[in-house]
């Protein structure tokens, strides 16, 4: 059973026009509060939405995607809740069925960090807005193959910790076949996007290793959650001079938040990740603008992510 399999239940339209009426009320649902990144979302979208006066809820879903469903849905059918616009990073599934229900009540659907296709038939069908806020993770994947390059210039193994299969990782692969040099091999390991997550993929290579040392010149995580993750199944090793070993490494991730990613790059904890804007706070902003003036939101809005540090600068650390 996914996410789009939960009942929908039918309720006569409400509409946008609410908004002209009042406060623009906003339901921001992210997939999981244990990550750095998607604090980060909600703490750029409530500071966003204190300067725009909008009426911001946010929902963390414990990276359970019909759990998920089930908050917006609640949210939807709430009559002293109810949102104008829903913006949303899901967990697993587009959410097709909730999203036309959203759309069918007269509410905005904002999609984060996924393009699902169901996006502009409903705009045809919404005078609210109706669009997606991604970051290009094709391009993450190709700056995480530059890094590793710069990183291993005689070349070697990288062990390569990706999330989910979802598009996101699924495209962040793509990118890093592009650019990854031919003397780079890549041995993966899966993870949730969490810190434990790592820890856990670090840990079993560790005891499939053994007391050997280390067959990897780098960690490259898809997140830098994960990377700190992996970072702490090494320091836990008993034996100081695997755990040495193992601590030399390059650790990679992506996400770059300024409270963290960045702060580990300069503690040198991770070597090296890759900035992702901050994609809700950029969505209220759309959603606003487009409000208040009575049109549509673009229908994708594409955001640049950039490598911290510089890839020269990467190349000349090495």
């Amino acid at each position: 059973m996914c996410g789009d399999d939960v009942r929908v239940p039918s309720r006569k339209p409400t509409g946008l026009e609410t908004a002209d009426m009042g406060q623009l009320k906003v339901l921001l649902a992210l997939t999981t509060e244990d990550n750095d990144y998607q604090r980060e979302q909600a703490s750029v979208a409530r500071a966003t939405a204190d300067r725009l006066g909008i009426s911001l809820q946010v929902l963390f879903a414990g990276n359970d995607a019909i759990g998920q469903t089930r908050q917006i849905l609640a949210s939807i059918e709430e009559r002293s809740r109810h949102p104008n616009v829903v913006v949303v990073e899901p967990v697993g599934t587009g959410m097709r069925s909730v999203a036309t229900e959203a759309v069918r009540q007269g509410i905005g659907w904002i999609v984060l960090n996924r393009e699902p296709d169901y996006i502009a038939p409903l705009r045809q069908e919404s005078p609210a807005p109706v669009g997606t806020v991604v970051t290009d993770n094709v391009e993450i994947g190709r700056i995480q193959g530059r890094q590793f390059a710069a990183l291993l210039p005689d070349g070697g193994t990288v062990l390569y910790i990706e999330g989910p299969a979802t598009d996101v990782s699924k495209q962040r692969r793509a990118g890093l076949g592009e650019t990854l040099p031919a003397n780079i091999e890549i041995a993966t390991g899966r993870g949730q996007w969490t810190e434990d997550s790592g820890l856990h993929v670090l840990e079993t290579r560790l005891r499939i290793r053994g007391g050997r040392p280390p067959n990897v010149g780098i960690v490259g995580c898809m997140n830098d959650a994960m990377a700190m993750g992996a970072r702490k199944a090494v320091e836990a090793l008993e034996n100081a001079e695997l755990r040495e070993q193992w601590l030399k490494l390059p650790y990679t991730g992506v996400d770059g938040v300024p409270s963290t990613g960045k702060v580990w790059v300069q503690q040198r904890l991770l070597a090296a990740t890759v900035i992702q804007p901050v994609m809700a706070g950029v969505a209220l902003e759309l959603v606003a603008k487009a409000v208040a003036a009575g049109t549509q939101v673009p229908e994708n809005t594409i955001l640049s992510p950039e490598s911290y540090p510089a890839l020269k600068e990467l190349g000349a650390s090495a």
